[in-house]
């Protein structure tokens, strides 16, 4: 009678399976998880000071956006959700690491935050399931986190400042597609590039 000896999983999944986030390739811990959660908030937070203000908007341009999308996919659902999350909670407790060094929660521009929160979750649930392999993939993936975004933050810019729902989308959606796109297109290259590399190390 012979045995098989199962494959040796990082993170409890395998790569061979298709399965799995960037995250997952790094040897299972708590102290990497927190690290992971950790270093998300602050990459976050970093590239929401990367701000450009857009005329007749009181929301910037940023890389705020951008940052929450690749942390959600790199680090999955969970531990992409926690990041957001401690990035949201301790912005609201007054770190000064929103966007153009703001913090607290009495701006128009909060619910760009709630939104990367579920779009980091949404984009992490994808990518376990290979979303980031491919260009398409990818770019479906990175797209859709930006409409959950803007699904949040349009209607509470909206609500935060008496605009109409249609002056909302004109000034806090409509200039930042251009630049979203930019976003995906780095995205695009980047994700399934990091995981040809690994392929080939691997």
């Amino acid at each position: 009678m012979s045995t098989a000896a199962a494959p040796v999983r990082s993170g409890g999944l395998s790569h061979a399976e298709g399965r799995g986030t960037l995250a997952d390739l790094l040897p299972a811990s708590r102290t990497k998880d927190i690290a992971l959660v950790v270093g998300g908030a602050v990459l976050t937070g970093i590239a929401a000071q990367i701000s450009v203000p857009v005329p007749g908007s009181p929301v910037p341009v940023t890389g705020q956006t951008f940052a929450a999308l690749l942390v959600g996919t790199a680090l999955g659902t969970r531990r992409g959700f926690l990041s957001l999350a401690l990035y949201a909670l301790a912005g609201m407790a007054g770190m000064p690491w929103f966007a153009e060094g703001t913090s607290g929660y009495a701006m128009p521009s909060f619910g760009y935050i709630l939104g990367m929160l579920l779009a980091a979750t949404v984009v992490g649930a994808l990518a376990r399931r290979g979303a980031d392999r491919s260009v398409l993939r990818t770019a479906g993936s990175m797209v859709l986190g930006s409409a959950i975004i803007y699904a949040v933050g349009v209607p509470y810019l909206a609500l935060a400042t008496g605009m109409t729902l249609a002056q909302a989308v004109s000034a806090g959606l409509v200039p930042f597609l251009i630049g979203d796109a930019l976003k995906a297109a780095l995205a695009m290259g980047a994700l399934p590039t990091a995981w040809k590399l690994i392929g080939r190390r691997g």
